[in-house]
């Protein structure tokens, strides 16, 4: 038993010695929820009722503290590509295609020299429609609901086109911000009914779906007039736009599916189960978003937003020592993750720039979500998240990208 003790104290005394001691260890607090941009506007403008007074309990969070850290917090220091303002997606679940809708317009701006804002809603209104196309081929086995994966923007491009905003906004009523909660409730009840009775008339379901669209959004536009000339969704893609959605990939990487091979990203918004992400070590996969990013292109990237160290006050996403050390992210830390269900498929994102700080990579990461608008709108943080390169490292999973700028990369794939 002395034996045991004397050998266990001289492995206790090794360990500083063996994994070393951080310089700056990250804090972390609890911290209360305050309302952000979500409550103060957008629940406004889709609740004009004043809520009655009642005491409320104090929620709160556990958060690494970021103060008195040097964040590199501010768009103006970073190499940017050109990119509308960020925009809301107000109280929807279509992340997925603002974030690569807003890739697109950068990608039109590389390729024409044009600023073009590109109609979200247009996209989103088919893509409902494709959603219950396959809920009615699938006898009801196919997600119907809100969120979507990156490529479903080329996937809609290549069947029914893309419009201008101003052709299409799928704004009604006077709103200033979408809301799909009362539209998808409708749809899924109807979906629903149509599964009780098993009545599964494609052309009568999709019929009654974009009637249901029509009422919350307006009925998208067959043929329209911009700049005095008239096209149809695909001749403005093709024409005007000039982008070939077979010019755009997936890049993921996990390792629950084999490494230099297209394999499905199993997550439950590729409602569609396709296959067509290229997987690749978390090196490789780093190397690709760098090899980009130094190119001018930008990326639409997508993971989990839901971090002790990703603040809704600095912005700054950062993975906090008390989680994981920097030197410690590799495939199998990522993996641990996803299979835990402690990182997952939250959200979509526009990456529009990039730093280099102290020899690691930040990334400018333009948003339609509320939370980066808590700062408020006159704040230079407003609609922009700042990722530490370990965040992404860790937490982002996947991203498209124009495969040019990942050609070399693509040709170990077979």
């Amino acid at each position: 038993m002395k034996k045991f003790y004397v050998s266990a104290l001289v492995l206790l005394l090794a360990v500083p010695f063996v994994f070393g001691q951080p310089k700056d260890k990250s804090k972390a607090v609890f911290k209360e929820y305050k309302p952000g941009f979500y409550q103060n506007y957008i629940l406004k403008d889709i609740q004009e009722v004043k809520e009655k007074q009642h005491p409320k309990q104090i929620r709160r969070y556990f958060a690494m503290d970021q103060s008195g850290l040097d964040l590199p917090n501010d768009p103006a220091l970073y190499k940017t590509e050109w990119h509308f303002p960020p925009v809301s997606q107000g109280s929807t679940g279509t992340c997925w295609c603002f974030s690569t809708t807003s890739m697109y317009e950068s990608e039109v701006y590389r390729q024409t020299g044009q600023k073009i804002k590109i109609s979200e809603m247009f996209t989103v209104y088919w893509e409902y429609v494709e959603k219950a196309r396959r809920f009615v081929r699938e006898r009801g086995n196919s997600l119907f609901d809100q969120g979507s994966e990156g490529n479903a923007v080329a996937r809609i491009y290549k069947k029914y086109g893309a419009v201008p905003e101003e052709v299409y906004t799928g704004l009604i009523g006077g709103r200033k911000f979408y809301d799909h909660g009362d539209m998808v409730k409708e749809m899924k009840t109807y979906l629903n009914s149509v599964k009780k009775a098993n009545a599964w008339n494609e052309d009568e379901v999709l019929s009654t779906i974009k009637k249901i669209m029509d009422h919350y959004m307006g009925t998208p536009p067959e043929s329209f007039t911009w700049k005095g000339k008239t096209y149809t969704p695909k001749q403005f893609l093709h024409d005007v736009l000039k982008i070939n959605p077979d010019d755009y990939v997936e890049i993921l990487s996990y390792e629950q599916e084999p490494f230099w091979k297209q394999v499905e990203y199993k997550v439950p918004d590729n409602w569609w189960h396709s296959k067509e992400y290229y997987n690749m070590p978390l090196d490789d996969f780093m190397k690709a978003l760098h090899e980009a990013i130094k190119k001018g292109y930008t990326v639409s990237i997508g993971g989990d937003v839901s971090e002790a160290g990703f603040s809704r006050e600095t912005n700054v996403a950062l993975i906090p020592d008390f989680d994981i050390p920097s030197d410690y992210i590799n495939d199998d830390a990522r993996q641990f993750r996803f299979s835990n269900h402690t990182t997952t498929d939250d959200h979509g994102m526009h990456l529009v720039g990039y730093l280099i700080k102290d020899g690691k990579y930040w990334y400018l990461i333009k948003d339609s979500s509320s939370g980066s608008r808590n700062v408020g709108e006159n704040d230079k943080k407003f609609g922009y998240y700042f990722f530490s390169e370990d965040y992404v490292k860790l937490k982002m999973m996947g991203f498209t990208v124009n495969k040019n700028a990942v050609k070399d990369l693509l040709k170990k794939f077979k």
